[in-house]
């Protein structure tokens, strides 16, 4: 593992995708569009400033958005959709809701970085080959495999708006 003061985000290539495709390639694109624009706004940031809150009394940060978009791939498509598939939470529930974000260290940057990208390939297995109505039980309520995308293109949409604003704080960096 490198330094903390050696390691900066790497730069990140998105792709359009298509805007005609099939529902299930269309909404895959989406959710693979938003995920890497977020790590695209991380881009070339040090461990340090990923961990930083500009917006006191906020606790957002960037590194606390790649951990949070972590837990949250991990509930809907391991833990709920596949049904445990050998997935523990990512932070133990004693920790508080907000673990994700308020438990925030720069050594950790780096190794939170990596495990969002290993968390999209488990999401993306588990999902492989499945069908969009294909139902499960959340809270005592069914529900698709279309949901959780469609939750998810929304979740990460909302943050890399969260994103734009921390990243323009931080280094003045601006666009999509």
């Amino acid at each position: 593992m490198t330094t903390i003061a050696a390691w900066t985000a790497p730069e990140v290539e998105r792709s359009d995708g298509s805007l005609t495709a099939p529902e299930t390639e269309l909404l895959r694109g989406y959710l693979d569009f938003y995920r890497r624009t977020l790590l695209y706004k991380c881009a070339g940031l040090t461990a340090e400033q990923l961990a930083s809150r500009p917006s006191p009394p906020s606790n957002l940060s960037l590194l606390g958005l790649i951990r949070h978009l972590t837990k949250v791939e991990r509930i809907w498509f391991r833990i709920h959709f596949a049904a445990g598939a050998s997935a523990e939470p990512l932070f133990a529930p004693e920790l508080g809701k907000d673990a994700d974000f308020e438990l925030i260290d720069p050594a950790e940057a780096e190794a939170a970085y990596d495990g969002l990208i290993a968390e999209w390939k488990l999401s993306d297995e588990a999902a492989a080959g499945r069908s969009f109505d294909e139902r499960f039980v959340f809270n005592g309520t069914e529900s698709t495999l279309r949901m959780i995308y469609i939750h998810l293109v929304g979740e990460y949409a909302r943050h890399c708006g969260h994103a734009d604003l921390l990243r323009e704080q931080l280094d003045g960096t601006t666009g999509a």
